[in-house]
């Protein structure tokens, strides 16, 4: 015969590690309140079920005018780990939002968000840094995260972290240098640029050639690239396997080549010529069209031209290109190659 069984388990739809939600408009504020009690376990609860409810972009707007973003900003120095964890994942969730960046910006959170960069825990480094980089999309906020010095901490922290992470500054930085670039190259960017471009990580490798690139657009950013030996690292990586990587690395080279400096470094200690003619074929139209840009700008030097000459023909051969970018860059090419004064 059966008999019941007294058993400890919580029934199926009752979850012990998050509060239970009041109903309808009522949600927001009582978390809110939860946020901020003296009790751990009921903070932990409240950061949980704040997180899920957060995942829903109608509830973020709510959230800000009850004033979750000054809750979470506070809880960001807890001494508890969850706490830490789940408050910067919310303010990732927010940062997705435009209302949700300026509230970053209003409420000042970006500082105490990068002081979790030096957390003992790697989550919550890892949550802080996606919350920067999220922030850092749009102009205002990367001049918020330039406003606050945080490009010199950035740069230093891509010779320490773990690679998850250094893949989140590298994408922080390159919206940064969008907006500024003399704190980057002030904080030695670039020598740490050089040195991940022979990283294990194909990802990394085409990040930082990306940033590279970035930091190349000032004419000082070219003639520091030219200063630590950026070039011979960015032509070994034109045989790259990974497209992304190809590419950036002749995006960078077309950048630092537009000085006289930059392109006779390319021909003569780089030899860069005939391993930019070879991706000018690649299957990929961004490999190709930096390629090709590369190019006209080291044909613009007389032993460039000198030797391109011979490789016109393939140039030539992309003027009917399917994609318009790479038969514009591919007539301009022909043009500057076949110039006579």
């Amino acid at each position: 015969m059966a008999q019941t069984v007294i058993s400890a388990l919580y029934p199926p739809h009752i979850d012990p590690t998050r509060t239970p939600l009041a109903y309808g408009d009522r949600a927001l504020p009582r978390l809110n309140r939860e946020l901020k009690d003296s009790t751990l376990l009921i903070r932990q609860r409240a950061v949980m079920s704040l997180c899920d409810h957060l995942h829903d972009p109608e509830h973020i707007a709510e959230a800000l005018r009850v004033g979750i973003a000054e809750s979470l900003k506070t809880l960001l120095t807890d001494s508890d780990l969850t706490v830490r964890q789940k408050a910067t994942e919310c303010l990732y969730v927010i940062g997705g939002h435009a209302i949700g960046r300026d509230a970053f910006l209003e409420n000042g959170i970006i500082p105490p968000v990068a002081k979790l960069f030096d957390d003992k825990e790697d989550i919550a480094r890892k949550n802080a840094h996606q919350a920067i980089e999220m922030i850092s999309e749009t102009p205002p906020g990367a001049e918020g995260i330039v406003e606050a010095n945080l490009v010199s901490i950035l740069v230093k922290k891509l010779s320490s972290e773990k690679d998850e992470i250094k893949i989140l500054i590298l994408d922080t930085l390159h919206y940064c240098m969008r907006v500024n670039t003399v704190q980057a190259l002030g904080a030695g960017a670039m020598e740490t640029y050089t040195k991940l471009l022979d990283h294990a990580s194909d990802v990394i490798r085409a990040k930082a050639a990306r940033d590279i690139m970035d930091l190349s657009v000032p004419l000082d950013g070219k003639n520091k690239a030219v200063e630590v030996k950026s070039v011979p690292s960015l032509v070994r990586l034109l045989k790259d396997k990974e497209p992304d990587v190809r590419a950036n690395a002749a995006g960078a080279l077309m950048m630092i080549t537009i000085t006289t400096k930059g392109k006779y470094t390319a021909i003569n200690e780089g030899k860069a010529i005939q391993p930019l003619v070879d991706l000018v074929d690649d299957p990929v139209s961004e490999v190709r069209l930096n390629a090709i840009k590369a190019l006209t700008c080291l044909s613009e030097a007389p032993e460039g031209r000198a030797v391109l000459l011979k490789h016109v023909d393939k140039i030539k051969a992309h003027e009917t290109d399917s994609i318009p970018a790479v038969v514009k860059a591919a007539t301009i090419a022909v043009r500057v190659i076949t110039w006579k004064p």
